[in-house]
């Protein structure tokens, strides 16, 4: 196991060149929990499927995708200070149909994001919208991402055979999962003959190193309908299934119809280095722990399995305490909608149900993603709500402003400072320490019905310096990156950018 310094599991005061940085700090009360919705009327309609946010002018601040159960998709750019504009039509992103799928990614390696979608319904299932600098071009057919039948759930953005391009993981509700790599431009379907092509009924996905720390992106895929969950590990003549029975059911119960999982998330929940697994089910709700001796199930002791009907799993230190707190929105069906719940967790304890009326009220189910749209340090939360009554709302965290800034962004990027870096891991230390603050992972689609290209996010009790060490597993290398005495406080408003990979 890697040398993890000191976890913030407990209230640890940290001394900081003479600075008392509080690592959750238990002579301070917990800040009150306040969201207040952002233009109302213009995110108010329901039947909101998919939620992706990205950066598609490259003006600074991140840009909403939104898809819809049949009705227009829009795409809202952000022009600063709350102010959003739909310009879906005008920039050629006209879509009408039922869309299930959608991710950010620069598979093209020119600085901006594309979009793939996918649809139910009638042909094509896929398409991939080029991205010219806010100009889009649909060209899935030019490339190879046509698909003229199937039902798409999961889509990431992933460099899987670590050759500087980006490939597209693809999980299917009806058949075998598909991955397509990508060579000079062009994307083969390579699922079967490197051992992805599940054909359970895929709705979720998540890439890392899974524990082993041997450099092998390796693939977890949530599977619905009773099945079993996947757990793929990477090796140099491509992936083989564990059969780790945890990981398998997700902390639901197999073979039974009326269950699943729906959203995997690996997080570092407790602050140690390494990453755990958070399954958002129909059923229990599972968190597995990853200690040295494997996957334990910590769900019901720590609060959180809540038996119902989960959509998506969001982690975030919305609150800036220093530990990562939990949000989980249930699903809509048969005229029920399940609850949503953010599970704040303070310290060691069990996560404590903390849901403002202003989430409860919204009827949030499908995609839910935290983001700071606003660019004052805190993370803002966006939700989809697919039913006619729902709608996609998003919430401004009114975190204090003197707390707002005790955080830091990182966004892992190419040697070209181009494509986002999925699946490498961001620690963060005390500056001239190995007392670790926060361990986080670039994501680029493990999201049900929420995607998005951003930057990693840390709240920093105090926004004391911190040193920043940034890994990417790739083909049996774990390449390192480090960067000493980060001053939070000098990046307020943006991210902290750093390129990393190969050398």
């Amino acid at each position: 196991m890697r040398d993890r310094g000191l976890a913030l599991d407990r209230c640890v005061p940290i001394l900081l060149s003479a600075v008392l940085l509080p690592g959750c700090d238990a002579s301070r009360a917990p800040e009150p929990v306040r969201f207040a919705p952002v233009s109302e009327e213009l995110f108010s309609d329901g039947g909101a499927l998919t939620d992706a946010w990205a950066d598609i002018d490259l003006d600074g601040d991140p840009d909403r995708f939104v898809g819809f159960n049949g009705a227009r998709s829009r795409l809202y750019r952000n022009d600063g200070l709350g102010s959003f504009v739909d310009v879906a039509t005008d920039v050629g992103l006209r879509v009408e149909r039922s869309v299930r799928t959608s991710a950010w990614g620069d598979f093209d390696g020119d600085g901006d994001p594309d979009l793939l979608l996918g649809f139910a319904g009638d042909p094509p299932v896929t398409a991939l919208w080029r991205n010219d600098l806010g100009t889009f071009t649909e060209i899935s057919g030019d490339v190879g991402l046509r698909l003229d039948a199937g039902t798409t759930r999961q889509a990431t953005w992933i460099d899987v055979d670590a050759d500087g391009d980006l490939d597209l993981f693809l999980g299917m509700r009806d058949g075998a999962n598909r991955l397509f790599v990508q060579t000079d431009g062009l994307f083969t379907d390579r699922a079967s003959e490197v051992g992805l092509a599940d054909p359970r009924r895929t709705v979720g996905a998540v890439w890392f190193d899974e524990g082993d720390g041997d450099g092998w992106l390796d693939l977890v895929v949530a599977n619905m309908n009773g099945d079993a969950n996947g757990l793929y590990l990477g090796a140099p003549d491509g992936f083989s299934e564990g059969q780790d029975e945890l990981v398998r059911s997700g902390g639901r119960a197999l073979g039974d119809e009326n269950e699943g999982s729906v959203r995997p998330c690996s997080v570092d929940y407790d602050a140690d280095g390494d990453f755990d697994l958070f399954f958002a089910n129909y059923g229990p709700n599972g968190l597995l722990e990853r200690t040295e001796r494997g996957w334990t199930g910590r769900a019901e002791e720590l609060g959180v399995a809540n038996p119902s009907r989960y959509d998506t799993c969001a982690w975030a230190d919305f609150d800036h305490d220093g530990s990562i707190d939990l949000f989980v929105n249930g699903t809509v069906g048969g005229g029920t909608h399940y609850r949503d719940w953010l599970m704040r967790r303070e310290g060691s304890a069990v996560f404590v149900d903390v849901t403002p009326s202003d989430i409860l009220d919204r009827n949030a189910s499908h995609g839910a993603t935290w983001v700071d749209f606003d660019l004052d340090g805190d993370l803002d939360l966006a939700l989809a709500g697919a039913a006619e009554d729902g709608t996609h709302s998003l919430l401004q965290n009114l975190l204090r402003p003197e707390f707002a800034w005790h955080s830091l962004q990182v966004r892992v990027l190419d040697e070209a400072g181009h494509s986002t870096r999925a699946g490498a891991e961001v620690r963060i230390y005390a500056e001239g320490t190995r007392t670790l603050l926060g361990t986080r992972r670039v994501d680029s689609g493990s999201g049900y019905d929420a995607q998005s290209d951003l930057p990693v996010h840390f709240g920093i009790p105090g926004g004391q310096r911190v040193d920043v060490e940034v890994t990417v597993p790739a083909a049996g290398r774990r390449t390192v990156t480090r960067l000493d005495g980060v001053d939070p406080r000098a990046l307020q408003g943006r991210a902290l950018e750093v390129r990393a990979g190969r050398r």
